[in-house]
């Protein structure tokens, strides 16, 4: 009896702590409007890393080159592809003028090393502001370019934007993919809006180049494989300096993984930098799946053995009810409302493949981006 009384009040403590974080995500972004702050059209810089991305760049890359924007360049780095990478890339800097060239020889000593193919496309760009994409992304409009460069100002010189992706009919793991890309955004957007930025999405961010090399680019985490944004932007925002963009004309939309073996991977290397955030972060992240797991581990517990039911079933009923709340709310921001209905069972199935990924990066570290 007191160790089904020690459940039900630690049950008590995690819907408690559940209802705060979503309580506080709801008020801070999921019922926020996207703004435009200035009209700014600061030049800028397009960055696309692609490696062995060939059939991706000749369907892609001409809607990027066709964003309305005045004054804006195309920086292609090919870090080290074996397929016609190259070749297609030498073929749209033939055609275009603003397309500039980098190509990247692998080097021992940053063979599979994404950042150090970044850094060299960082230092080739000719305009302050950059801004991340890739190969595999299509802009959601052709005012994307001008949606997210008209965040930045005097003080705003991060700008976080969506990478959506794409929606595959009767798929279970295209749903899970896009539900995890929801949650992630919310996470990320609401502690920004809260003031504590913590990371972004490399396809779809924008910094400017003097934050870059103020901060020695990556040095600090050069040797890690992954982490060219959320690390990145860990190290370098703060309240005031990181503005978002989420309008539907600023999205990126990107091909998702189709097997769950390749989902799993590239979800192993995203996980694997998120040990090297700063400690708040790493602390409120940690508590807040901590917290979802021990829901849906005490709550079926309770529910099973029929300890306190009734309030165990009011309790499962409020959280659910301001989850569903929330996330709905931001789903329809980012027009994934055919995701709301399922968010209790995408959830569980997001939480068991989170945990079964933090016990494979315990035995073996993912070695190269791709």
């Amino acid at each position: 009896m007191i160790l089904s009384t020690v459940l039900f009040y630690a049950f008590i403590a995690v819907v408690g702590i559940q209802v705060g974080y979503y309580s506080s995500f709801l008020f801070s972004f999921s019922i926020k409007r996207a703004e435009l702050h200035n009209s700014n059209q600061f030049p800028a810089s397009v960055i696309i890393c692609a490696k062995n991305e060939a059939e991706n760049l000749k369907k892609n890359l001409p809607l990027i080159i066709d964003q309305e924007y005045p004054n804006f360049e195309i920086v292609l780095v090919n870090d080290g592809s074996s397929d016609n990478t190259l070749k297609i890339m030498k073929a749209f800097a033939e055609k275009h003028s603003h397309i500039k060239l980098v190509n990247v020889i692998p080097t021992e000593a940053f063979w599979g090393n994404k950042k150090y193919a970044l850094t060299l496309g960082i230092k080739a760009s000719t305009h302050n502001v950059l801004v991340f994409t890739d190969a595999d992304c299509v802009p959601n409009s052709n005012q994307w370019l001008s949606q997210i460069v008209i965040n930045f100002s005097k003080s705003k010189t991060i700008v976080l934007g969506y990478g959506a992706y794409a929606k595959k009919k009767l798929s279970f793991l295209n749903k899970l993919i896009r539900f995890e890309t929801v949650m992630t955004a919310l996470q990320y957007f609401s502690y920004a809006k809260m003031g504590m930025p913590y990371m972004g999405v490399g396809r779809n961010m924008a910094y400017r180049k003097e934050l870059f090399f103020n901060n020695s680019g990556f040095n600090s985490h050069m040797t890690l494989k992954s982490g060219d944004d959320d690390l990145f932007i860990n190290e370098v925002a703060t309240p005031s300096n990181t503005a978002l963009c989420f309008t539907k004309e600023s999205f990126t939309i990107s091909e998702p993984k189709t097997t769950f073996k390749d989902w799993i991977l590239q979800k192993r290397r995203h996980i694997s930098t998120a040990k090297f955030y700063k400690q708040k972060h790493k602390f409120l992240l940690a508590l807040f799946y901590f917290t979802n797991l021990s829901f849906w581990i005490l709550g079926t517990l309770l529910l099973i053995t029929q300890i306190y039911w009734p309030w165990v079933a009011i309790l499962i009923g409020i959280r659910f009810i301001i989850q569903w709340l929330c996330f709905g709310l931001t789903a329809r921001k980012f027009e994934e409302t055919d995701l709301i209905i399922f968010a209790p069972f995408l959830e569980l199935f997001l939480i068991s493949a989170q945990l079964s990924i933090f016990i494979a990066n315990l035995i073996s570290k993912p070695k190269h981006w791709k």
